[in-house]
């Protein structure tokens, strides 16, 4: 098994964040988007990052490797076992990608909607806050995928320029919880870990 993966991206660094916490062995290939790999020219036809290759089986969107990977190596599991759990969670990681994945892209393309972007995120988490002193996990009692596509994001808001306000302590603190984790710290990158020096 084979995961191209861009060093600098949250999509990349969620997948494997994944690998990390199932401890899946597989090779991780550090990748340019402006150069990318031939095998990844040649078996994903939009040329993107992440690009899991698992003998036969190409794959090459970051939710989709996801929950390939947990129906894979169903131990430990990332998404709930009954049909309504499950289906939950993936609305959480439609509305993650959606509502704050989509803003980091627009920040860090730099363009001239980046700061409106920057001060929507912001607001978005804040507003959030509650929902994270409910629970250890995101809206759950176990670990999820749904965490493992947060983590990633939470961790690049200083790159973002984003700080969050004293009333969003319960993400701070939920952040600091998953930053611990043995998983996500084996998942970051190089360049990963010199956002926080």
């Amino acid at each position: 098994m084979t995961l191209f993966s861009n060093p600098r991206s949250a999509q990349s660094h969620r997948v494997r964040m994944v690998l990390m916490e199932k401890n899946i062995t597989v090779e991780i290939l550090d990748s340019d988007p402006q150069a990318l790999p031939e095998d990844v020219i040649d078996l994903n036809p939009y040329g993107t990052l992440p690009t899991l290759i698992d003998r036969d089986l190409v794959l090459y969107e970051s939710r989709i490797i996801m929950e390939y990977l947990d129906e894979r190596f169903p131990h430990p599991p990332l998404l709930p076992v009954d049909p309504v759990s499950r289906a939950t969670t993936r609305l959480y990681l439609w509305r993650i990608d959606y509502d704050w994945y989509r803003l980091m892209g627009i920040i860090l393309a730099e363009g001239k909607e980046a700061a409106k972007a920057r001060k929507q995120l912001k607001e978005r988490l804040v507003a959030s806050a509650p929902v994270f002193a409910n629970k250890t996990f995101f809206m759950s009692d176990e670990f999820t995928l749904v965490d493992c596509s947060i983590a990633p994001l939470l961790w690049r808001l200083p790159q973002l320029e984003i700080e969050l306000p004293p009333q969003a302590k319960p993400i701070s603190d939920y952040a600091e919880r998953m930053f611990r984790r043995e998983g996500f710290k084996h998942s970051l990158s190089e360049f990963e870990r010199e956002l926080r020096g």
